[in-house]
């Protein structure tokens, strides 16, 4: 319903006729005591709420756009004055031509306020021209408000929709990412006819049911991308027994809400580079815990003595995961990241949601 009668009011012949009868149905109603009959009263707020609704067209449709908006200020100043100029001229033209003939009881009060109630005499008076352009101008007023809401209403319907196919594109980016990683791992087994081969496969079952079914929101419960990381981990340890000491603690409620799979590239990203081409025993330490109104995660690995992996060279995981904390945590998270010789660590601090 709110969306047709937003269709219907951009159309601008009907949004100005809406306004137009707004307009006049707010004024005749708050000044009905003044006039002495309907019909005077529907006359000359019909004329007025014309008038008003004939300015506010102008500016809005005619001088903003075509002056204002291509950069001409100053063109657009003197038509503004112009106008204000034609409509008060017009006014005053309708008032000693037709109000005042027609309606005189109404209007004899009105006249004696002028020294000079010539056309001419009018036409100079200063207060009666701001007085008179103030009427005149107060519904452009509001329709302009109205219309900087709507457009500034548009303008963050539009971000938010660019920041969420954004986000898709990122997480479209992660997913081939994990999944090549994890085919890899079950790959290695089934060659190796392991027993752990079935298992394997059901892990990765329940991962893919997660990232592909159960986290198209922003943000999800803890307890579902602890599940997630503890399930990863499971085919880690299937995949390096020995070769990888992990240990992974968490103190939290599970309810918190956090960004789905933020957490689990870390995690990625630690084996990546810390275990994969490790020869000795590779070690990881992952603790996930709330301080005030904080998430804290904590992640360090140790690296192979190799000159490959000394590199400061990102991973795309970790560029993927900054660009979805600016997107989600505008100013409400802290990263700290230290690279050492030996060992990489990640201290992630996110707001709650």
């Amino acid at each position: 319903m709110w969306q047709q009668a937003q269709h219907f009011l951009e159309i601008s012949k009907f949004k100005y006729l809406v306004f137009w009868m707004l307009i006049f149905a707010f004024s005749a109603s708050t000044s009905n005591w003044y006039y002495s009959s309907t019909y005077e009263l529907f006359v000359t707020f019909g004329i007025r709420a014309t008038m008003q609704i004939a300015m506010a067209f102008v500016i809005i449709e005619l001088l903003i756009p075509r002056l204002l908006n291509k950069g001409k200020t100053l063109v657009f100043a003197v038509a503004i004055v112009l106008v204000l100029l034609s409509f008060y001229i017009l006014c005053t033209l309708i008032f000693i031509h037709f109000f005042e003939p027609t309606f005189p009881s109404t209007y004899v009060n009105y006249v004696k306020r002028f020294q000079d109630p010539s056309f001419f005499g009018r036409l100079v008076s200063i207060g009666e021209f701001v007085s008179k352009t103030l009427y005149l101008l107060y519904p452009t007023f509001l329709i302009l408000v109205l219309k900087l809401y709507e457009e500034k209403r548009q303008l963050l319907k539009l971000n938010e929709q660019k920041k969420t196919a954004e986000l898709m594109a990122l997480k479209n980016q992660l997913n081939p990412h994990f999944l090549f990683n994890t085919l890899n791992n079950l790959y290695a087994l089934a060659l190796k006819k392991s027993d752990n081969t079935p298992k394997v496969i059901q892990k990765l079952s329940e991962i893919l049911d997660y990232i592909l079914y159960r986290c198209n929101e922003p943000y999800v419960s803890l307890d579902k991308e602890i599940e997630l990381i503890e399930n990863y981990l499971s085919l880690e340890k299937i995949r390096y027994a020995d070769r990888v000491k992990i240990s992974f603690s968490n103190n939290v409620t599970g309810q918190e809400k956090v960004a789905p799979l933020l957490l689990l590239t870390f995690v990625e990203n630690a084996f990546k580079h810390g275990v994969v081409n490790e020869i000795k025993q590779a070690h990881i330490t992952i603790n996930i815990s709330k301080k005030g109104e904080q998430l804290v995660f904590k992640i360090e690995n140790s690296k192979p003595n190799t000159t490959e992996n000394l590199t400061d060279k990102e991973s795309i995981g970790l560029q993927n995961i900054k660009k979805q904390l600016e997107l989600l945590y505008p100013k409400a998270y802290d990263l700290i990241i230290e690279n050492s010789k030996s060992t990489f660590s990640a201290n992630l601090k996110l707001g709650m949601v």
